[in-house]
């Protein structure tokens, strides 16, 4: 699993590109910056942890709104399409993009993690001068590029995480009454991480649920089923994700070819990638080029 250091953009808008959260799916990034609005929703593979230390900043998520004032931490499924709108000129902000195989280390109660895979977002007031220390501390050891440095820091930070279970915290919206049924066992997350880890390294390839499921010495409708209980999602929905993931950012390069990031993205033809690609942008790969070129062009109207 790679780690990677996200960039502190200086920019008044958020850009996604090759070298950020969504063209890297499978790696663990950190940051502290002042957080850029985004021109467009943008999703990407990973639980997104946001610590906001100064200011405030609005989201649009898919189905709910969220605002964040200073001392506030939401924890949500980034392959969700979500909007930062609004992020005031004082704020700052501090988290971490974590990849399933990750997320599914944190010991926390099915009443969390369940509901965040299905697209709730868990929002906490219960935070601390320690937390600006720490969220400060861990991505100065990311970017050392210090590998004992780096584990050191998530390490710290999934503790940290698995803590939210014992102070008041909230979920957004509340979809408690529905019925979230068969729910896998505690134990069943070191089979998740195996499959995770395995789709981490071969999404981009031709793989499929034997393939997933044999390199987690599990039964393919096992390995089926327990993802889907896990996650909410079916495995080729999330194989397909970190493909859209990676889609999105090339699109963003100069003069790209819509043919071609199909076939880099891991698309076996340019009708399935505008399927997919449609069905959780709302557009087309060539119309999510066009619009966010066109939006791209007007920072100072924007900012």
């Amino acid at each position: 699993m790679e780690l990677a250091e996200s960039k502190v953009s200086q920019r008044a808008i958020y850009q996604p590109g090759a070298s950020s959260i969504e063209g890297l799916p499978t790696a663990l990034q950190m940051f502290h910056a002042h957080p850029p609005v985004m021109v467009m929703p943008h999703w990407h593979a990973q639980v997104e942890v946001n610590y906001l230390i100064e200011g405030t900043v609005h989201y649009q998520m898919n189905g709910h709104e969220l605002r964040l004032n200073a001392g506030d931490m939401c924890l949500f499924w980034g392959g969700q399409p979500h909007q930062m709108d609004e992020s005031s000129d004082d704020s700052l902000y501090a988290g971490a993009h974590l990849p399933l195989v990750y997320f599914f280390r944190l010991r926390l109660p099915d009443s969390i993690s369940s509901r965040l895979m299905r697209g709730e977002t868990l929002l906490t007031s219960a935070t601390d001068a320690a937390d600006n220390e720490n969220f400060a501390r861990w991505f100065r050891y990311v970017r050392s590029n210090d590998p004992a440095k780096g584990k050191h820091a998530v390490d710290e930070l999934l503790l940290r995480l698995e803590r939210i279970a014992f102070e008041p915290y909230t979920m957004l919206p509340d979809m408690s009454n529905s019925r979230l049924r068969d729910q896998p066992q505690p134990h069943a997350s070191r089979s998740i991480a195996r499959i995770c880890d395995f789709i981490a390294a071969n999404f981009l390839q031709d793989i499929d649920s034997i393939d997933i499921a044999r390199a987690a010495d599990l039964h393919p409708k096992y390995a089926m089923n327990l993802f889907k209980k896990s996650t909410g999602m079916t495995l080729n929905k999330y194989v397909n994700l970190l493909r859209l993931s990676h889609a999105q950012a090339l699109l963003m390069g100069d003069d790209v070819n819509v043919l071609q990031v199909a076939m880099d993205s891991g698309f076996g033809s340019i009708s399935a990638f505008n399927k997919s690609f449609r069905h959780i942008a709302g557009m087309s790969p060539s119309d999510f080029r066009r619009d966010i070129r066109i939006v791209t062009t007007m920072p100072t109207i924007l900012s």
